[in-house]
């Protein structure tokens, strides 16, 4: 456990600072609030860009606690250990790969295929829109081979402060190593060393085995030549990216897969847009010959669930947005600019008939106006759906759908000149799970690694450590940010916004608030090629060892991810409206209320985390259009993932067992 010292006494004595303003003002202190369960703080903190598959492959779950107890007693009621068993869909379940890796019976089910051209004048997304249909990638003479895994983005070797990511070489000293992280603990900053490629970006991986004859489909990420512990290749991971790449036709449905979408055209999107990522999308991690150690054992002793879903197409941004708004931003007048400028909007077009990348690949789209650009294919799909998902597109609308820092620096400031270039968002009135709180006088704070840093630099400052601190803060994924009820007010963004440093502080002084939102920094937050898994599992395990979920019966900690950052996905989800849902990503709870290694199989997306929140502190909906409106899902054992009575989102209430444990 790191010691801060003077420091920590500081911090401690500014969460106390508040919590007497906070008592003074009449606000509720978070154990005093009224609760529908005993959980009087949760925690979400979000990782970045890992499908479940991708992470929970492998995956064997527990038996259930009472399979366990029936065991013990000698209890041999075949009937009471089916109804206990826990199952969990995954590659291995499925039979699309062994518990070694190798491909299993199945194998099939995780090809991929290559549109041909030549491509529609428009934006298609499914295979069968295009004129000539798709061809299977095969090492076969004369056909399509499978793409090389490659090494987009990956740092070739360990570097200076300049570089601006890990691994860090010798010139930055270690007794540097807990300032530039301060949310991992001393035996884990070696992490921060290690991992880079010993190849030039941008080339093909030759650390996977066999990696330019590889057989089509999903393949092992880790290997004696290339070690959990590496960094590995990005790819694409965008709005209308995704859609294509899901190769969606409600004729392919199935009841099992009623939204008809194959999720076959993976590698043919990310190097259609000749962004590098080769086949990076096809890896998975195999937890039962050791990687993701951390992920495994808290699935072995809490909850996870295998049906939560990332809520928009896309990348983090918008992600960031639904678990915190239950909606996505949009375009709002500022300066007399009405709406983006055109350079700004998206058309997902193809270049020409043969050359399917975007004619504009960027970040607004009006989604309420089907003749503008990529809107048809994917309003006229929704439109086959027997649930018939509105768009959710308000009249006039430009939402956001790719990455945009928001209007306000981290300091306050509005970034006037970027936002009226389309380049930033305006400072919003949309409604966050923030505001809510506010009113009913819940304590909440977000937490964001190297916030303090990137206020320094906000002032003005050129250290070079603040520069790289600061730099690794995720703007984008602080969607309370974007809102002018909070960071437009120097008060509120004092109360609520904070640094990592001070969520460790306050969750070890027991001054944390009801509702904590953690995000990593760039550095540890998993995300592929500016940082490695392993790194997040350590901030997960410095959490979790701090909790004490057992001492602390009235918190629990939520462990999931933005999103899946383009790597595929074995398992459906349903369209619920324009932006999504798209594949599904883990979601963990961990807390004395979910112990026993079960699987739930419930239907959520981030939008369920503003559901147990409003649930839980008996709050209402946040607007009239966000997706905490939809009801929780009614599931059934003939098809336990996929909802009886669509469109549904669950709360999380499931992922909890309130009776007395021991």
């Amino acid at each position: 456990m790191l010691k801060r010292g003077l420091r920590h006494a500081k911090s401690v004595a500014a969460e106390l600072g508040v919590l007497s303003i906070l008592l003074s003002s009449g606000m509720a202190v978070a154990d005093e609030a009224e609760t529908a369960t005993p959980i009087k703080h949760i925690i979400i903190l979000i990782g970045e860009n890992w499908t479940f598959d991708s992470i929970y492959a492998t995956y064997q779950p527990k038996r259930g606690d009472e399979d366990e107890k029936a065991d013990s007693r000698g209890d041999d009621d075949s009937r009471h250990r089916a109804k206990n068993k826990q199952s969990v869909l995954n590659l291995l379940s499925q039979g699309i790969v062994t518990a070694s890796g190798e491909p299993g019976p199945n194998f099939s089910r995780s090809y991929q295929y290559q549109v041909n051209t030549p491509y529609p004048e428009t934006y298609f997304i499914d295979a069968r829109a295009a004129k000539n249909g798709k061809t299977l990638y095969e090492q076969a003479p004369g056909t399509p081979s499978f793409p090389a895994p490659n090494t987009a983005y990956i740092p070739p070797t360990p570097g200076p402060l300049s570089q601006g990511q890990a691994p860090f070489d010798s010139s930055v000293p270690d007794s540097l190593l807990p300032t530039i992280e301060p949310s991992i603990e001393t035996q884990d900053l070696g992490l921060l060393r290690t991992g880079a490629s010993g190849l030039p970006m941008f080339s093909t991986d030759t650390r996977v085995p066999n990696a330019t004859a590889l057989r089509n489909g999903s393949f092992p990420s880790s290997s004696a030549t290339r070690p959990y512990d590496s960094f590995v290749g990005d790819m694409v991971h965008r709005l209308f990216h995704m859609w294509q790449q899901s190769d969606c036709d409600v004729l392919n449905a199935t009841p099992a897969n009623p939204s008809g979408c194959l999720n076959d055209l993976y590698p043919f999107v990310g190097v259609a847009r000749n962004d590098g990522s080769g086949s990076n999308s096809m890896t998975f991690l195999n937890v039962s010959r050791g990687d993701a150690p951390v992920f495994k054992r808290l699935a072995d002793k809490y909850t996870l669930n295998d049906n939560y879903h990332q809520p928009i197409m896309g990348g983090t941004a918008v992600q960031h947005q639904m678990i915190m708004t239950a909606d996505d931003v949009h375009w709002e007048a500022f300066q007399n600019v009405n709406q983006p400028p055109s350079t700004s909007v998206a058309n997902p077009d193809p270049k020409s008939s043969n050359d399917v990348a975007f004619k504009t690949d960027k970040q607004w789209t009006n989604c309420s106006d089907r003749s503008q650009p990529g809107i048809a294919a994917i309003v006229d799909y929704l439109k086959t759906l027997p649930w018939r998902p509105s768009p959710n597109c308000d009249s006039g609308n430009f939402y956001m759908i790719n990455n945009l820092s928001p209007g306000f620096l981290p300091n306050g400031t509005i970034d006037a000149q970027n936002i009226v270039t389309g380049s930033k968002v305006p400072p919003s009135t949309l409604r966050t799970i923030g505001d809510a709180l506010n009113e009913k006088r819940i304590s909440w704070a977000y937490y964001g690694g190297g916030y303090d840093a990137a206020v320094n630099v906000a002032n003005g400052s050129v250290d070079p450590v603040d520069q790289l601190i600061g730099a690794n803060y995720c703007d984008i994924c602080n969607a309370f940010s974007y809102a002018s009820s909070i960071m437009g007010d120097s008060e509120q963004r004092k109360a609520h916004i904070k640094d990592a440093i001070d969520f460790f502080d306050a969750l070890e002084a027991g001054t944390l608030p009801a509702v904590s939102y953690v995000k990593p920094d760039s550095l540890v937050d998993g995300h592929p090629a500016s940082s490695k898994l392993a790194l997040f599992e350590a901030m997960i395990e410095n959490i979790v060892d701090k909790l004490n979920v057992d001492r602390n019966k009235d918190t629990a900690l939520i462990v999931t991810f933005d999103e899946g950052g383009g790597l595929w996905d074995s398992g459906g989800f349903i369209p619920l409206d324009f932006f999504g849902d798209g594949p599904r990503i883990p979601m963990l709870v961990v807390s004395h209320w979910s112990k026993g290694g079960n699987v739930v199989h419930s239907y959520n997306d981030h939008a369920s985390v503003v559901k147990f929140i409003e649930r839980n502190w008996h709050l209402k909906p946040l607007t009239r259009r966000s997706r905490d409106n939809l009801p929780n899902p009614v599931m059934s054992d003939a098809h336990p993932y996929v909802p009886e009575n669509i469109p549904a989102i669950g709360d999380l209430f499931d992922m909890f067992d309130f009776k007395d444990k021991d």
